[in-house]
């Protein structure tokens, strides 16, 4: 979008999808939202299969639903080239981003406007709230381990996500800029791009009624994916800190994950008799063993792309 006109009244709204039957319920999700005033709202789905797989049901529920969308085909396995298509795309103003697995509430659109509008912020954040299926475990439907939010440090918000959010694109600290390919199969694109959006000066804000929801499929409702998803989480925020870190401040950053980790596994020992709470212990335990293992440059999981993937949608 860099150097192109943009569409003051635009708003498109792109999702990113790989294989997941899913995008069937987000799309009309999307086609029941209710139109911010005084906006043009269009939808962008880029489809991140090698063969044009969603295709067949975007043209289907275009004519279906009437939805004003532009299908994207842009390959291979690698979400940041999916994200990257979407932003290449629009001419919009705003753009939001939501999940393939994820459906939008009624009033999210409106009220995501209305929280940028009224901060005038580069970035707007919303919820996203789990459902959770018969095959949860008490333990992690009493913790409510799958929902997201945004999370704030001294008292502000220094990066985002990509399932619940919309952007000003002709911001200063957006404008031009894209998600890392080299993030695209291990996942932490979308941290690593809104803490450039940070770094850069932009501002994030939160609203927290602009909802959407997602159903937590069977195999992620197990306490192996929620410690393989932290792991990645801590390596994508360890790297971020060893790009800015040096010296004594770098040794500072090391010396302060290790005694996280100590701390939160000792908590998960005392706090044993409790599933949620121990639980939670480690894994935050485990979150920080990721960012150590960032900190020292260890290669990040691969989530996206990989030959278990066969059939699904993308891990997010």
């Amino acid at each position: 979008m860099s150097g192109e006109t943009v569409a003051k009244d635009g708003i498109d709204i792109c999702v990113c999808t790989f294989r997941r039957p899913a995008l069937a319920e987000t799309l009309r999700s999307l086609a029941a939202l209710k139109q911010p005033d005084g906006y043009r709202v269009g939808i962008i789905v880029a489809d991140n299969d090698e063969e044009p797989s969603a295709r067949e049901l975007v043209t289907r529920l275009v004519q279906e639903l009437d939805l004003p969308l532009r299908y994207v085909h842009c390959p291979a396995r690698n979400i940041s080239i999916a994200r990257n298509a979407c932003l290449d795309a629009s001419r919009a103003r705003f753009i939001a981003f939501i999940d393939d697995d994820e459906t939008a509430t009624p009033d999210w659109l409106v009220r995501l406007v209305k929280a940028a509008e009224g901060s005038r912020a580069d970035v707007v954040l919303g919820p996203v709230r789990a459902g959770y299926g018969e095959n949860a475990p008490e333990w992690m439907r009493r913790g409510d381990f799958h929902s997201t939010f945004p999370v704030w440090v001294g008292g502000e918000i220094r990066t985002g996500y990509t399932c619940n959010v919309l952007m000003r694109m002709d911001a200063k600290a957006i404008r031009g800029r894209r998600f890392s390919l080299d993030r695209g199969q291990s996942g932490g694109e979308d941290t690593a791009f809104f803490d450039e959006v940070h770094q850069a000066g932009g501002r994030l804000v939160y609203a927290p009624d602009a909802w959407t929801e997602e159903v937590v499929p069977s195999d992620r409702a197990t306490f192996a994916w929620l410690l393989r998803r932290r792991y990645r989480v801590g390596q994508t925020h360890g790297r971020l800190i060893a790009g800015r870190k040096t010296g004594v401040a770098y040794l500072v950053e090391l010396v302060l994950v290790c005694a996280k980790i100590a701390y939160c596994f000792a908590m998960a020992g005392l706090t044993a008799p409790w599933p949620t709470s121990r639980n939670r212990n480690i894994l935050r335990g485990v979150m920080h063993g990721g960012v150590l293992s960032g900190l020292m440059g260890a290669s990040e999981i691969r989530q996206y792309g990989a030959p278990a993937e066969e059939g699904r949608g993308h891990a997010t």
